[in-house]
């Protein structure tokens, strides 16, 4: 049956190992997938299966780290082992086909998981680095153990939910159910073959029976329609059924003789046959001195012969220049590459431990695979350059080329000079033959179905025979079916119509075929001419197994057996028409660079931990990413990757602290769980910020769909962690209280813990801090990797997809939905982890953002680490003084004029003017900040006199004498509620500038001929214990008890309020009734005010609100009531549009409609038709200009309506009055 296979460019193309089949329908797709199970769910099964063997890890991990029984350290590292072999394999074959393939229906999903992969793999190789640690006795380090596991077990349960929750949700919508289920049989033959051994028995015992039998269905609809490939597989999957079986006929030979499902048990005799009547036979021995170890040379000929042929290549490429066919050259060269990295691979992990522990050729690998990659580089270069291509990258190519032969040559000597003897002198036969197919079973079969081929094609039908034997005598009895296919592949790169197995291997003479039939369709069942047939294995058809009979059973169906001479290794190895057993039917396109860069990943797997670390990535081309961004000059969003620095110092903070916790220390308890919540709520502000602004704007560009879900995803399950924490930590300190009464009482007492005694209460204080342990390594494992994969994937992008204009936007969009008290808590967190030049360009960036705002009076009001942005502001800065009013601050941009108060008192009349000039002159200052200037210079005497006599005031109310309003006032005076008829409040304010006592500022300046500055309030009187005191938000009277003076307190505004919800915001420096930033409200940093979340949308006016209202005249930016804006952009108070739209419907500045006017409008044509002008007006039309579409038109003659004829508005204008006919 035709195998589909997804092609690069996404179609689905079909490799058929018999006559093709009529393509599906594509219409019957959703059907036959309502109908079946999708085979993607077989992922879930592994999943499924993966979780299960984290969660026993961390649990002997666990009991390890607390003593409980099954915490074995040599169990643990068994376990850890499989796991990671597993895990790794897994995800490689991801890499290699899932995500491919994804990311050609859907771009920017697949790069995120690949790089989840690479950050897991780190996690493995750090666990294995703390098993090999010598302290392994320290109580610590078991804790530290589990920590590590807990860690691992988190990431890649969190990975693998997201690929439930994104990925497969993709394939199952992207992808046909055929297509589907090609994805899946390419998985499973990306693996290698000796862990699908492993991985499908270790996989079925994994998950239930009915899941077991629904992915057995699942995989008979997945693997090809072929008996052989499909018995491959089940055998794999029943690998413990059949060892149990194998270990019975062992025990009882009467047992040897049962069938089995999917093949014949061979006895021992087929295995133990005259030897020599087999060689001779086949005429594959010429002495008896034959060492099976010697078809490693096989191997080492076959690869230098084909980078013999490559270096010539290149040279005929040197000297023709023609890069026409450029891309198969590297098609070749990728495949050697592939072939020889697993052959190293090979070697390091079978050849060289059997023979010689001490011998170790890891260094001579690496080299080679940094050769090839700087070969396969080098070659791309060249193909990017095309017809540009100089003389020097000719040379260059034909220099690395040969470079590789002798690097190859020589490491390809010593090990035939040093490990190949020993070989020969310590291993029989047998243990040769084993050590050579556990060393081909390493790769995986898509890639063995190319090499087998390949490397027979070398030999001589002599070394054919001996190799194929030697195969088939080291395979053991439940590879059977899996041999004879490796057996069929080999037949179809020999050059000759032949088929090498059937005569060298499974043919005995015919006297006992006629004798003992049954053992020789054991031994006949290699031959895979057999297999082809219906994948039975008869003698009859054995004794038919010649080479004009093969050519008589093909030649119907067209295909010329065993004949690849003349044709390219690559073309021949993929034709499943040139010999009888079938092919894999996968597409071996992908044999490029993502199926090298896995197999350069697993080498990790041969050497350990300890092992250099090779970079992978499955697309090569992004890797540069990392060394852009230390180079980058800097960008307005860099600001926002400045809070990772701060979010890893927290979280270094969190996991080696958290080691402490055991110590049942009360005052580092409260430390330690203040740290982890200033930690969550930054990081909550940080990831709400990203959610709701950075990555819609990424989301927003074309190319860039999809990019940011995966991340969203990340902040999710971090929330869950956070709050997994938090209840933990939450119970520790209930159990700390616990124990403490323990301590105070002597006794046990009442307690939520029932009867248990102190023992039992201390075991269990200790668990849970074992277990916050594990859960602070989880967190830290979990934001390190999303921070790093956001700088890798996210961070470039903003450098080529936005302009700095845009990334100012974005920046002042993130500061203008957060709030002052987040602010107050989160600058003072990030620029702790920042160098002094970091913090400079951060403020510099902050403020370049807010430039039309009050946010940098804000931050000079309170943060006293504020830096100037140059050289010029820091030395006038340091001349002011240092008790100056917050309106009195001045902006780091200005550079002229910087006095503070007391140089100001000290001019004399001259001085004063001339700076007065100055300032006037001064072209480069803010027009609202040079009129601040002029305006307090020239009231500077009167401020001077106001304040001493302020000063005076306040000593003679220090001396005893009281001040003026020195009694409560009230809201409600019969419920006795304090407050006045603006505000509810416990407190009077102390003026500063006329030192008398006054509920607030209104109440002031109702009395007064001057206004109350109530940022200058220092001093404030509890209206329920009358001390005056300093400002605060509760009264510190002993006798008050604390008493607060309202619900909301302003430390920067001084402000009181016991009735409303209220927020200050920095970048109005002012408090707004409201929820608050980013919950009501957000602040735009164009027009300077603070707009309904509803109008993120809107008309941009700089600076809008620093107007008065058209109505009233009241300046809008500090007013208290609420203010309206128009469609216009334009404002004015809430109460007076009430009262002016009663008869008004156009804006009084602009003259815009103030809504839409449609049902008006229609009204007025209504009129318009009814009415009937005098005979001489009829005719007669006017210029108008529509005040709506600002176009100029006319309109028929009218005393009062005139439609526009563009817009349909009436809310026009005349602007010519002569009257003139419509026809003219």
């Amino acid at each position: 049956m035709a195998t589909p296979g997804i092609q690069n460019g996404g179609g689905v193309t079909v490799i058929p190992a018999s006559p093709v089949v009529a393509p599906v329908d594509q219409s019957s797709h959703a059907a036959a997938a309502s109908r079946l199970s999708s085979p993607i769910r077989i992922f879930l099964f592994f999943h499924k299966a993966i979780r299960a063997e984290l969660d026993a890890l961390h649990r002997t991990a666990l009991a390890l780290a607390t003593n409980r029984s099954g915490g074995d350290l040599k169990q643990l590292i068994e376990k850890c082992h499989f796991l990671r072999s597993i895990y790794k394999h897994h995800c490689n074959a991801e890499d290699e086909v899932i995500f491919p393939a994804l990311d050609i229906r859907v771009k920017n999903v697949a790069r995120t998981y690949s790089l989840e992969h690479e950050g897991e793999s780190v996690l493995f190789d750090q666990l294995f680095a703390l098993l090999e640690n010598d302290a392994q006795n320290k109580e610590s380090y078991k804790r530290e153990l589990a920590s590590c596991t807990g860690a691992l077990q988190t990431s890649i349960s969190q990975h693998m939910s997201k690929e439930e929750e994104q990925v497969f949700p993709l394939l199952n919508e992207k992808f046909s159910f055929e297509e589907q289920a090609s994805l899946v049989w390419q998985f499973l033959c990306s693996i290698p073959v000796n862990m699908m051994a492993e991985f499908l028995p270790w996989l079925s015992s994994s998950i239930s029976p009915d899941e077991r039998q629904d992915m057995r269905k699942c995989l008979h609809r997945i693997i090809p329609d072929e008996k052989l490939l499909q018995q491959v597989i089940f055998n794999w999957m029943d690998g413990v059924k059949m060892s149990n079986k194998r270990k019975r006929c062992e025990d009882d030979p009467g047992l040897s003789s049962s069938s089995q499902e999917y093949g014949p048990c061979s006895c021992e005799s087929s295995r133990t046959a005259d030897t020599t009547s087999l060689l001779s036979d086949c005429n594959v021995v010429k002495s008896q001195g034959c060492h099976p170890v010697d078809d490693i040379l096989h191997w080492h000929k076959a690869i230098k012969k084909e980078l013999c042929d490559i270096a010539e290549a290149a040279r005929n490429i040197k000297l023709t220049e023609d890069f026409s066919d450029l891309s198969s050259f590297n098609r070749r060269l990728q495949f050697i590459a592939e072939v020889c990295i697993f052959h190293s691979i090979a070697e390091d992990k079978v050849i060289f431990p059997a023979v010689d522990a001490e011998i170790s050729f890891v260094q001579e690998h690496a080299e080679e695979e940094n050769e090839f990659d700087k070969f396969r580089c080098l070659i791309e270069s060249i193909e990017s350059a095309g017809a540009n291509s100089s003389a020097e990258f000719y040379s260059e190519l034909c220099s690395q080329a040969d470079h590789i032969m002798e690097t190859i040559d020589r490491h390809f000597l010593n090990e035939e000079i040093q490990v190949l003897p020993l070989a020969r002198e310590h291993f029989s036969p047998e243990r040769q033959r084993e050590l050579l197919y556990q060393s081909l079973c390493v790769m995986p079969l898509r890639l063995i179905e190319c090499v087998l081929p390949w490397l027979v094609r070398s030999m001589s039908e002599e070394e054919a025979r001996c190799f194929l034997y030697n195969m088939h005598m080291a395979a053991p009895e439940s590879d059977t079916a899996l041999v004879t296919l490796f057996s069929g592949w080999a037949c179809k790169g020999y050059p000759r119509r032949v088929c090498l197995s059937s005569s060298g291997i499974s043919c005995c003479p015919s006297e006992d075929i006629k004798e003992t039939q049954n053992q020789l369709n054991k031994l006949c069942r290699h031959c895979p001419c057999a297999a082809a047939r219906n994948g039975i294995f008869t003698s009859e058809q054995a004794r038919k197994c010649e080479k004009s009979n093969m050519e008589k059973d093909f030649s119907s169906m067209g295909i010329d057996a065993c004949n690849a001479s003349g044709i390219e290794f690559q073309k021949s190895s993929l034709s499943s028409q040139s010999c009888c057993v079938p092919g894999l039917g996968v597409n071996r396109n992908n044999l490029g660079t993502g199926s090298l860069t896995i197999a350069k990943s697993l080498r990790s797997l041969s050497f350990g931990p300890s092992a250099p670390s090779l970079n992978s990535s499955l697309f090569n081309w992004e890797t540069d990413t990392t060394s852009s961004i230390s180079g980058h000059t800097t960008r307005p969003i860099d600001n926002i990757f400045k809070f990772h620095k701060a979010i890893r110092k927290d979280l270094e903070f969190l996991d080696v602290e958290s080691g402490k916790l055991g110590e049942c220390n009360e005052t580092f308890l409260r430390q330690f769980t203040g740290r982890f919540r200033l930690l969550w709520g930054l990081y909550r502000a940080h990831s709400n910020a990203e959610d709701d602004i950075v990555f819609p704007a990424l989301e927003s560009k074309e190319t860039l769909h999809n990019v940011s879900h995966s991340y969203t995803l990340d902040h999710k399950q971090e929330e869950k962690l956070f709050e997994d924490i938090a209840s933990a930590l939450v119970e520790l300190s209930q159990l700390h209280e616990n124990l403490n009464v323990k301590n105070v009482n002597g006794n046990l007492g009442e307690s939520r813990f029932g009867s248990c005694n102190r023992v039992d209460c201390l075991k269990k204080y200790n668990d849970l801090a074992t277990k916050i342990q594990g859960m602070c390594k989880s967190i830290k494992v979990t934001l390190d990797h999303h921070v790093m994969r956001e700088e890798l994937e996210l961070w470039p992008l903003f450098d080529r997809h936005f302009s700095v204009e845009e990334q100012d936007k974005l920046v002042g969009r993130i500061i203008g939905t957060t709030g002052a008290e987040v602010l107050q808590s989160m600058l003072p967190w990030v620029t702790s982890a920042l160098t002094q030049e970091e913090q400079n360009k951060m403020m510099d960036t902050w403020k370049h953002a807010t430039k039309n705002t009050m946010f940098s009076e804000w931050l000079n009001e309170w943060w006293e680490g504020t830096t100037a942005s140059s050289s010029q502001a820091s030395t006038s800065e340091n001349k002011i003084s240092q008790d100056f009013d917050a309106h009195d601050s001045t902006d780091h941009s200005d550079h002229t004029f910087k006095p503070g108060w007391k140089d100001i008192f000290r001019m004399n009349q001259n001085e004063l003017e001339s700076e007065i000039r100055e300032v006037s002159r001064d072209s480069t200052l803010d027009p609202r900040r040079k009129a601040y200037l002029l305006q307090n210079l020239m009231t500077s005497q009167w401020i001077a006199s106001q304040q001493k006599s302020s000063q005076s005031k306040s000593s003679k109310a220090d001396d005893g004498k009281d001040l003026f309003g020195r009694s409560p006032s009230f809201r409600d005076p019969e419920k006795q509620i304090f407050g006045c008829e603006h505000y509810k409040r416990n407190c009077k304010l102390v003026a500063a500038c006329c030192g008398k006592l006054f509920t607030c500022r209104f109440c002031h300046d109702e009395v007064s001929d001057h206004s109350m500055d109530r940022k200058a309030t220092s001093e404030m009187m509890c209206m329920k214990c009358r001390q005056i005191q300093p400002v605060g938000p509760v009264c510190a009277t002993p006798a008050c008890e604390g008493l607060s003076m309202a619900k909301y307190y302003c430390s920067s505004c001084k402000f009181f309020d016991d009735e409303r919800e209220v927020y200050h915001c920095p970048s109005c420096n002012l408090c707004r009734v409201g929820k608050g930033l980013g919950i009501d409200f957000f602040h735009c940093m164009t027009c300077n005010c603070c707009l309904s979340v509803k109008l993120v949308e809107h008309r941009c006016w700089e600076k809008s609100l620093e107007t008065n209202c058209p109505i009233c005249c009241d300046f809008l930016f500090t007013s208290s009531t609420a203010v309206r804006a128009l469609p216009c952009g334009h404002y004015m108070h809430s109460a007076c549009f009430q009262a002016y739209a009663c008869t008004h419907y156009i804006c009084p500045i602009c003259s815009k409609s103030m809504g839409d006017m449609s049902v008006y409008f229609g009204m007025l044509d209504a009129l318009m038709a009814s009415e009937v002008l005098p005979e001489e007006y009829r005719n007669h039309c006017q210029d108008i200009l529509c005040n709506d579409c600002d176009r100029k038109g006319t309109a028929p003659f009218h005393w009062l309506y005139h439609k526009c004829s563009f817009c349909g508005s009436y809310n026009t204008k005349v602007i010519k009055v002569d009257h003139h006919s419509c026809s003219s």
